[in-house]
């Protein structure tokens, strides 16, 4: 048996809306870039991985994972970051409250409101200008798993770009 009889059939993607929509993708890029501004990029890769595992989005799942293996992070944070409640002692205290507000607006919890105590923890260790980017910077993540998810876009095939 070869490695690829081991694997189901790949599934093609059901549309592509950035070759359909090129403005759209390039403003969606925009977004990401000025979202991202002033925040941690090993955090920031932390908080798009665990917004895609939440989302089921395996393509960005697969891109973030490997860009942040690419900027150092290890493999044992990154498979530990679905149990991050179980696993808290990999990450530090900042990482922990950008993660618990990821989940927060990604799930919008306690019937679609972000809970105070969730806030003021990350409030805590952001200040307000870098708290506004990485609510910003899960928005969009969240838009990409969207559009990722609906497309159908099979994962495997990203390089990393050199950081």
């Amino acid at each position: 048996m070869t490695t690829n009889d081991t694997y189901a059939t790949r599934v093609e993607p059901r549309i592509r809306v950035s070759e359909l929509l090129p403005d759209v993708h390039k403003a969606m890029v925009r977004l990401d870039g000025a979202a991202r501004k002033g925040l941690d990029p090993t955090l920031l890769e932390l908080v798009k991985i665990r917004a895609s595992q939440i989302n089921h989005c395996a393509f960005c799942l697969d891109m973030h994972s490997k860009d942040a293996l690419a900027a150092g992070e290890s493999v044992e944070r990154i498979v530990q970051l679905s149990a991050w409640e179980e696993s808290r002692h990999f990450y530090t205290e900042k990482e922990l409250a950008a993660i618990e507000l990821t989940e927060a607006v990604t799930l919008l919890t306690g019937g679609g409101f972000v809970p105070d105590e969730v806030y003021e923890k990350a409030a805590k260790h952001f200040d307000e200008t870098e708290l506004a980017h990485l609510i910003a910077s899960i928005a969009v993540i969240n838009v990409w798993n969207r559009l990722a998810v609906t497309g159908r876009l099979c994962p495997g095939d990203y390089t990393p770009t050199a950081h």
